[in-house]
């Protein structure tokens, strides 16, 4: 997220929400071979660019509350992206589990992460990535 753009910001989450493991806002994360293409046919879906830039080879989509990335370039295959401190309305959370936190809870319950927070890390941005039984990779990537 770009830092010169404030987002809306909400107190927490909702509490209502099912789940008990809290991971933010969801989106997909596309390894496209064509990025005008790939964005042409998402608008066609009723997408609109939210961010990124065709410059840097990736945009954000929004429909709605939904999010897609496209990502030219920067990674195989695609990725379940979670992040935490953010809701799907692109608002930032003041409470929020940290990555960190989300680290913790995984390791004492023996889920494998293949990439780690720093462990001197404290706080703000970090990520970790997992990879599902079926081999489909796993972000969670937070960025404040």
């Amino acid at each position: 997220m770009s830092d010169d753009f404030e987002l809306p910001r909400v107190p927490a989450i909702d509490p209502t929400l099912p789940g008990n493991l809290e991971l933010g806002a969801f989106s997909i994360s596309l390894s496209v071979a064509d990025l005008a293409r790939s964005r042409g046919f998402y608008e066609q879906l009723g997408f609109v660019v939210a961010g990124g830039s065709t410059e840097d080879e990736y945009l954000i989509l929004k429909n709605g509350e939904t999010t897609i990335g496209l990502f030219h370039g920067m990674f195989e295959g695609n990725i379940l992206t979670f992040n935490p401190g953010l809701t799907n309305r692109m608002e930032r959370i003041e409470t929020f589990t940290d990555v960190r936190e989300i680290q913790r809870r995984l390791d004492a319950s023996n889920t494998g992460i293949k990439d780690r927070v720093d462990p001197e890390s404290t706080e703000g941005p970090a990520s970790i990535t997992l990879v599902d039984p079926d081999g489909n990779s796993i972000l969670i990537d937070q960025f404040f």
